[in-house]
């Protein structure tokens, strides 16, 4: 008992100092630079992206967001590369760490695959898993800080690729043709019919997707942007808000990709014409 109760006081006492820290480097942080942009600028380049571009191979300017989208592909693929060549050929039977948490992870999506369209769930198992994947780590992507610089000069981290419309447009209309593709496969034109009511989802889906991503950007370039808030807090919320979106998008993307696909896919029992009995 005496043991935790000073490992409560230790735990009280390092907590006190970091807060009183974080005040005091707070009150003695100096006056704030000269920034190049005002809060609106930035905030509209961050929804825009129409001011800070980026010269993308000397071919073209590009907003940051199609060159995040380039680096976070790269590694993803060479990622999957790696693994496939080096690590699944040594899996055994009594799996390690690795190849624990790659099959455990491979599992996770094709049971959620299998539980929403249990009559096909191969192909939808894959999308998924590569999806999840791409939206996951797109959205952590931000918190590595990768820099480039812009036409006019000026440093930039690069942001996630979905917080650009067009990443997050094309990523809702790639998962509706996987539905219209799932219900014209597999139940034909009655598949595509399903499939074609929900007209409003890839609008949906990606306006979901570009706003939540959206909103913890402008959040943390918010607190960023005044030096009263800009000692430790950024790392917090940044953080916070980055790791609550990757979650969430992924899961809500999953989610709604099975579902429709579940819906569309499931084959139509035909109907069983009852004879008329005649009584005399």
């Amino acid at each position: 008992m005496v043991a935790i109760k000073n490992k409560k006081k230790v735990t009280i006492i390092i907590w006190i100092s970091i807060i009183l820290a974080l005040l005091i480097g707070v009150l003695l942080t100096g006056p704030p630079a000269k920034k190049h942009e005002s809060i609106s600028v930035i905030m509209r380049d961050a929804v825009m992206h129409d001011t800070n571009t980026i010269n993308l191979f000397g071919i073209k300017e590009v907003n940051p967001g199609l060159a995040s989208a380039f680096v976070v592909t790269a590694i993803l693929l060479i990622t999957a590369a790696l693994i496939r060549i080096f690590a699944i050929p040594k899996f055994k039977t009594i799996p390690g760490r690795l190849q624990l948490l790659i099959e455990q992870l491979v599992g996770f999506f094709e049971n959620f695959a299998k539980k929403n369209s249990p009559h096909s769930y191969g192909f939808l198992g894959a999308y998924i898993f590569a999806a999840g994947t791409y939206i996951f780590f797109g959205t952590l992507f931000e918190l590595i800080g990768f820099q480039a610089i812009t036409t006019k000069g000026y440093p930039i981290s690069l942001p996630a690729p979905l917080s650009d419309i067009n990443a997050a447009i094309a990523m809702g209309t790639l998962t509706y043709l996987i539905i219209l593709g799932g219900g014209l496969f597999l139940n034909g034109f009655r598949g595509l019919g399903s499939a074609l009511k929900d007209f409003s989802m890839p609008l949906s889906m990606s306006f979901r997707l570009f706003g939540s991503l959206l909103s913890g950007v402008l959040v943390t370039e918010l607190v960023y942007h005044y030096l009263s808030l800009s000692f430790g807090l950024p790392v917090i919320v940044g953080v916070m808000f980055t790791l609550i979106h990757a979650l969430v998008q992924t899961y809500v993307l999953i989610m709604l990709a099975s579902s429709s696909f579940g819906e569309v896919s499931k084959p139509h029992e035909k109907k069983k014409k009852v004879g008329k009995t005649i009584t005399v």
